[in-house]
């Protein structure tokens, strides 16, 4: 009873390839439905395909915080980074860590592609402190001093900073702090007026930091006048001397004196110690475009507390404001500091808002604000939009630089793409050149199983862009065409294997079973080292060589899957074929072209038979 179970169950195991047939059949079809639901009936191309540009990122270690590059703040400064691009308008960018301390980002081409690169590697510290006193930047001309008729300070401007233009922008009605009319306190009138109109051309001309005014959203300006210094008989002093005002610090306002903003290399160290800055200490900081410096004291409200902002054009006052709302804790905070700015002269009462130690903007403070608030003043769209992106979605919690950035045009993309098209073509062409002359017929499940890789590698490839984000870039590419190889070469394992055994004299079915499960552990050894180089390839490296290596490691790992659901059983099925069966000459399985010893030997149980009755 023993021997016929063991028969049926040797011929249950060989005579049932169709079951693995149907199964891959089933998969692949799954896959091909799901790329057409899906509504992507390609793999997404990477930037060096599509063209774009990609940045690398790399964090650096900052000063007292030893152990801040860890899992977490990469994940933060990722989810912060592709929502400010996002919040751009640029489609479909991708934003995702590579390694311990590196981010990648890559942006399509676009009409906002430059704006978001501005923005991706921007650390944005960001804080609210209110100003102690400012001073124009010394590039070696005389700063004009203000005259006691000057303009009063609740514009925000000196004669020295911006002329006799009326420059009382963010009022919400788009009047000035004096009156219903539009005029100062002291009653002038024309050029002073605060509509928009003046508040554009006198910040956009003379600076843009200390004419835009801080206001209630939707709420009417405060409409009592302000503080004039003039009038009293004291006069305005002029910015150089802003440092001796009373309240502020000797110390500070001698750094202020020597704080160098008069070139980009400056500004730009200026800023890294004030970012290094505690929140409970005051700082002397750089305006970001104008040519002025700011004493400020500790940290308000820290950014963190801004809950939304945006960017929107005022069709009253046509001019672009950005409007911003604050956490419960934040708008405690912001309406205690605004509270107590609003009483006090130019320029304590300005607010500024830092980022990464720069000051972006330092509106005048009208009246006591909580929740709601909009900042107005000499916006365009675009610096509009960057600073609501900015207020919005905060700042990240590593400080990184650009260590590599690649910008590839669409045409340079296509030719790419083209080239490396032709390559992979010109590869699987040779393969199948190769296979044809010297395995003949056995070419024939080589090429099947060819064809059955690639439907899976490709619908895997174009199914992982929506879903996690994949996208086929050059290296992948490349990845792909060696995978050619090494799937050609576990058929090549395989048919040796079987050719081996023709040649001890075995017929073809027997042969075919016999030489599968030493080809099996031989290209399972083969593939584990092909996915354990690429696996380390993928964890070691950062970029576009992890496009290589995961398409390498990808293929590897459905080169297992083919061979097994695929070239087998179609192996076994046509071995029973007369053409195989029988040693066709084209069928290359011809026992005597492969020196065969005779007799032939038909299988185990052959040979058992003779050895019982020897």
């Amino acid at each position: 009873m023993a021997a016929p179970k063991r028969g049926r169950r040797a011929s249950g195991a060989k005579g049932r390839p169709w079951r693995s047939l149907v199964l891959i059949l089933l998969v692949m079809g799954g896959l091909v439905g799901g790329m057409f639901a899906s509504g992507h009936k390609a793999p997404r191309l990477g930037i060096d395909l599509a063209g774009g540009t990609s940045i690398t990122l790399e964090a650096k270690n900052q000063p007292g915080k030893p152990n801040a590059i860890n899992k977490t703040n990469m994940d933060t400064a990722v989810s912060i980074i592709e929502r400010r691009v996002n919040g751009l308008g640029v489609s479909e960018a991708e934003v995702q860590t590579q390694g311990d301390r590196h981010i990648i980002v890559n942006i399509p081409k676009g009409t906002n592609s430059q704006q978001a690169r501005e923005q991706v590697g921007t650390t944005a510290q960001l804080s609210f402190r209110p100003v102690l006193t400012l001073a124009q930047v010394d590039k070696g001309q005389p700063t004009p001093t203000p005259s006691s008729s000057s303009k009063s300070p609740s514009t925000g401007k000196s004669p020295g900073q911006g002329g006799d233009r009326g420059e009382k922008a963010g009022s919400s009605d788009g009047k000035g702090s004096g009156g219903d009319d539009g005029k100062s306190p002291d009653g002038a009138s024309g050029d002073k007026q605060g509509d928009s109109d003046g508040a554009g051309k006198g910040a956009g001309q003379q600076g843009r930091a200390v004419t835009e005014g801080l206001t209630a959203k939707n709420d009417p300006a405060d409409k009592s006048p302000s503080p004039d210094p003039s009038k009293s008989g004291e006069q305005s002093p002029p910015p150089t001397q802003q440092p001796q005002q009373p309240g502020v610090p000797a110390d500070l306002a001698k750094k202020l004196n020597a704080l160098d903003c008069s070139t980009k290399e400056a500004r730009a160290k200026a800023s890294e110690k004030a970012a290094n800055t505690r929140n409970s200490e005051p700082i002397v900081a750089c305006d970001a475009k104008d040519p002025i410096k700011y004493a400020l004291g500790p940290v308000a409200v820290p950014g963190k507390n801004v809950s939304k902002a945006k960017a929107v054009f005022d069709q009253q006052r046509s001019q672009w404001i950005v409007q911003m709302s604050f956490s419960d804790k934040g708008s405690d905070q912001f309406g205690d500091i605004t509270g107590k700015l609003m009483s006090k002269p130019q320029p304590q009462n300005q607010f500024a808002i830092t980022l990464d130690g720069e000051v972006q903007s330092a509106p005048t403070v009208r009246e006591r604000l909580t929740n709601n608030a909009e900042i107005s003043g000499s916006f365009d769209q675009q610096s509009a939009e960057e600073l609501g992106n900015i207020l919005s979605y905060g700042a990240l919690p590593l400080s990184f630089e650009e260590s590599d950035v690649t910008t590839v045009t669409a045409a340079l993309g296509s030719d790419q793409l083209t080239a490396g098209l032709i390559a992979g073509a010109i590869g699987l062409a040779l393969v199948v050149v190769y296979l044809v002359v010297y395995y003949r017929g056995l070419s024939l499940i080589a090429i099947v199983s060819l064809i059955a890789s690639a439907i899976l590698t490709y619908t895997i490839m174009t199914l992982l862009g929506p879903a996690m984000g994949f996208a086929l870039n050059l290296p992948a590419v490349c990845g792909a065409i060696v995978a050619i190889g090494i799937t050609a070469d576990s058929f090549i394992v395989y048919f040796e294997r079987i050719r081996d055994e023709v040649r001890e004299g075995r017929t073809l079915r027997p042969a075919v079973e016999r030489a599968w499960p030493r080809a099996r552990r031989t290209i399972l050894v083969s593939d584990f080292v092909s996915f354990l180089a690429a696996a380390v390839l993928f964890i070691v490296t950062v970029g576009k060589v992890q496009g290589f290596a995961f398409t390498l490691g990808l293929t590897t790992a459905l080169d297992v899957v083919v061979v097994f659901f695929c070239t087998k059983p179609v192996m076994t099925l046509l071995a029973r074929r007369k053409f195989f069966a029988d040693g066709h000459p084209w069928s290359g399985l011809d026992p005597k072209r492969l020196g065969a010893k005779p007799p032939l030997r038909r299988g185990r149980r052959t040979v058992s038979t003779d050895t019982k009755e020897a």
